[in-house]
């Protein structure tokens, strides 16, 4: 299998520590005034999502993980269980709820997101940076309430509940960012 020498280190790399897939989030070279160089890694768990700190002398090395990402389409939901769709060979892959965590609010069927995968099976997954999605329930705003970045409670099609401005209205179609949750604008009414 590949592996990375401390200098091809960077953000974003996907390495192997211990039999288990981490995605460097962070890494700082350091030079002392004698001796090797070292590098400084924090390391996200990509199973667990936990961090670790390491540090790496300049002659280390490190295991490339079997990670790769495939563009997926949502089918649907059964119980706790979430079916995605390869889009390349129409292989299905499915994510526990615990996997599939806040993106659940973003979800609807046929919605293309990305899968990763580590040694062939899925281990989470990132949704387009923006979903667009149907108002189902919320109140009307209040007649003359023109003050500005007034918001109010609404939910939408997949059972999630955003802060929208005053003027939306049910059956309204929004854009929500799906990398911070907030309301960007109206698509439709």
């Amino acid at each position: 299998m590949a592996s990375y020498k401390t200098n091809e280190f960077r953000k974003g790399l996907k390495v192997q520590i211990d039999g288990e897939p981490y995605l460097m989030i962070e890494m700082n070279f350091r030079k002392p005034g004698k001796g090797a160089a070292l590098f400084e890694c924090k390391l996200r768990n990509l199973l667990r999502n936990t961090i670790l700190s390491r540090t790496y002398r300049g002659t280390e090395t490190l295991e490339a993980a079997d990670v790769e990402e495939i563009d997926a389409q949502f089918l649907y939901r059964q119980g706790d269980m979430f079916v995605f769709m390869d889009n390349t060979n129409y292989e299905q892959y499915e994510l526990t709820s615990e996997q599939v965590d806040d993106a659940a609010k973003y979800l609807k069927e046929g919605l293309g997101c990305s899968l990763m995968l580590y040694n062939g099976n899925p281990i989470s997954l990132t949704p387009p940076n923006h979903v667009e999605l149907e108002i189902t329930e919320c109140e009307p705003g209040a007649k003359g309430d023109t003050a500005t970045n007034v918001t109010k409670p609404a939910k939408v099609e997949t059972g999630a509940e955003f802060q929208v401005p005053i003027f939306i209205k049910e059956g309204n179609i929004i854009k929500i960012d799906t990398r911070t949750g907030d309301y960007v604008e109206r698509v439709s009414n």
